[in-house]
C-alpha cells in the first residue's frame, strides 16, 4: 500500500486530506510540526510526503531542504499559502516536485499526487556513479567533485544535472525540462532553466562560454554529451 507522510499543524486540514487519502487507498502517516515531519519521513519510508511550508519548530522549505539531501528520490508536495509566490520559487529550487496553493480543491491535489507518483515510479534505474571529463559524480550521497575536489550543487541544480546524466545525447527542450525536472509544466518562465544551465556550466565546464558537456540547440533546448 502507497504510503503518504502528511506534514501539517492545522487539525481540520490533517483529519480531511487523511480521510480522502484513505478513501483513496493509501496509508496515512501524519506530524504536526517540521521537525516531526523530518523524523518521519526519514524514519518511516514514506511513498510521498505532502507538506506544509508554514510549520512550527521547522518550516516546510527547510525540511525539504534537508529531506532532498538524505533521500533525493523522495517525492514532496508542498502546500502554500495563495500569494506566496517566492516560497513556491524557492520550494521548487530545494528539490519539491510539486506545489499546490491553499485554497485547493482534494481532486486537484489527488491527480498531483497520482502524477507525481506515476512520475516517480516510471524514472528508470540510475546509475550510482558518473564520470566524464575530469567531472564525477556519485547520485546517492549528491556529491560532484572536478579534479577530485567537491563542488557545492543546490538540490534542483543536482537534479537538473542527474536529468541530463540519465538522457545523453538527448535533445531536451527547456519545457521537457521544467516538466520532469521541476515536475510541474506550468512553472512562470522558461528563464529558470536557463539560469541553471548558466550555473551548471559554471561548476562543470573549464571554459562556460565554449561548453563541452551541456550544448545548447539554438531554438530548442539543450544537450548533454558526457
Amino acid at each position: 500500500m502507497t504510503r503518504i507522510l502528511i506534514v501539517e499543524d492545522e487539525p481540520n486540514m490533517v483529519a480531511g486530506l487523511r480521510d480522502n487519502f484513505e478513501y483513496e487507498g493509501y496509508e496515512v502517516i501524519t506530524a504536526g510540526d517540521g521537525a516531526e515531519g523530518l523524523g518521519r519521513a526519514l524514519n518511516e519510508a514514506p511513498d510521498l510526503v505532502v507538506l506544509d511550508v508554514m510549520m512550527p519548530k521547522m518550516s516546510g522549505l527547510d525540511v525539504c531542504k534537508q529531506l532532498k539531501a538524505k533521500r533525493p528520490s523522495l517525492p514532496v508536495i508542498m502546500l502554500t499559502a495563495r500569494g506566496q509566490e517566492v516560497d513556491k520559487v524557492v520550494g521548487l529550487e530545494l528539490g519539491a516536485d510539486d506545489y499546490v496553493t491553499k485554497p485547493f480543491s482534494i481532486r486537484e491535489l489527488l491527480a498531483r499526487i497520482k502524477a507525481v507518483l506515476r512520475r516517480a515510479r516510471a524514472a528508470p534505474q540510475e546509475q550510482e556513479r558518473y564520470a566524464f571529463g575530469d567531472i564525477e559524480v556519485i547520485v546517492r550521497t549528491h556529491q560532484v567533485a572536478r579534479a577530485g575536489k567537491p563542488v557545492e550543487f543546490s538540490a534542483k541544480e543536482f537534479d537538473l544535472l542527474k536529468y541530463f546524466l540519465g538522457h545523453p545525447g538527448e535533445v531536451l527542450s527547456r519545457d521537457r525540462l521544467l516538466e520532469e525536472v521541476w515536475g510541474y509544466n506550468h512553472f512562470p518562465t522558461t528563464r529558470t532553466v536557463d539560469a541553471h544551465i548558466v550555473r551548471l556550466r559554471q561548476k562543470l565546464e573549464a571554459r562556460p562560454e565554449e561548453p563541452r558537456f551541456i550544448l545548447t540547440v539554438h531554438g530548442v533546448g539543450y544537450k548533454f554529451v558526457g
